[in-house]
């Protein structure tokens, strides 16, 4: 049978159940991956989830910022909670999934404003995480699917704009060579492109500051699902829910939903 894998920054799990609610009534989703959940583990609304069919949970939360979740129909096993970020930031969590392939959410950091790593230490813990996440990657040998907010838009025709957005935080050279490196550390395929491929566009946030984000579409694609190269023919596809940045109380960011044949 196959297995739908979702992921979406939601920004407060707490503040937006509805687009949880919304998503469950539209689609069939067996594991949820969570971005910046914004609430610590014993804060989390377990009722929530087990009321969406998603009792099983795996957590590693932060008071206000950060946080991941992975929320399951079924049992899974906790691997590993890595800090990438080497502060203790709440930014990553895996497990493994019943065939023995491993499950990876990640939530790299945005940036900042400043694409200046002498500048701004917020950019330089960007591209220091990816460098630390690219040494993992490069030591990694188990079948993977890594998941989530990776916060970089490395294609042309992944952003609205390309020249007007090269010095701009997520699509610049600098990350988008590192974000290649981590790429190519385990020859990761990138399943959103891989079903999606270019010239197309193919965004997943649109920003608050959009008075109309639909009718000006100044989208970016943020949000990533990879796989390691032996699950890539059991991939059957890759959907961006456009539609879901319209919901009431929205997300900057939209799901994607992953389809498996494990």
């Amino acid at each position: 049978m196959p297995l739908t894998i979702a992921s979406l920054n939601i920004n407060s799990v707490r503040a937006r159940p509805h687009l949880l609610e919304e998503l469950l009534r539209r689609h069939r989703v067996d594991i949820l991956c969570l971005q910046e959940t914004k609430c610590t583990d014993a804060e989390f609304p377990r009722p929530l989830f087990a009321a969406l069919g998603l009792p099983h949970l795996h957590l590693n939360g932060q008071r206000m910022h950060h946080g991941v979740a992975i929320a399951s129909r079924l049992p899974l096993e906790p691997i590993e909670r890595q800090d990438w970020q080497g502060n203790g930031e709440a930014r990553h969590v895996a497990v493994r999934l019943p065939s023995g392939i491993e499950l990876h959410n990640v939530y790299i950091p945005a940036g900042g404003d400043v694409p200046d790593r002498e500048i701004n230490p917020k950019f330089r813990q960007k591209l220091d995480f990816l460098a630390r996440m690219t040494d993992w990657s490069a030591a990694h040998r188990a079948p993977a699917i890594l998941v989530g907010d990776l916060n970089i838009a490395p294609l042309p025709e992944d952003v609205w704009d390309h020249e007007a957005l090269l010095d701009v935080v997520s699509h610049t050279p600098v990350e988008v060579e590192a974000l290649g490196q981590l790429q190519a550390s385990r020859n990761w395929c990138d399943l959103g492109r891989r079903f999606v491929p270019p010239p197309e566009r193919l965004y997943s946030w649109w920003s608050y500051r959009a008075r109309d984000w639909e009718a000006s579409d100044r989208g970016r694609r943020l949000d990533h699902v990879w796989c390691s190269p032996e699950l890539v023919d059991a991939a059957l596809g890759v959907e961006t829910l456009r539609e879901a940045r319209g919901w009431p109380r929205p997300s900057d960011h939209v799901p994607l939903l992953a389809t498996f044949d494990l």
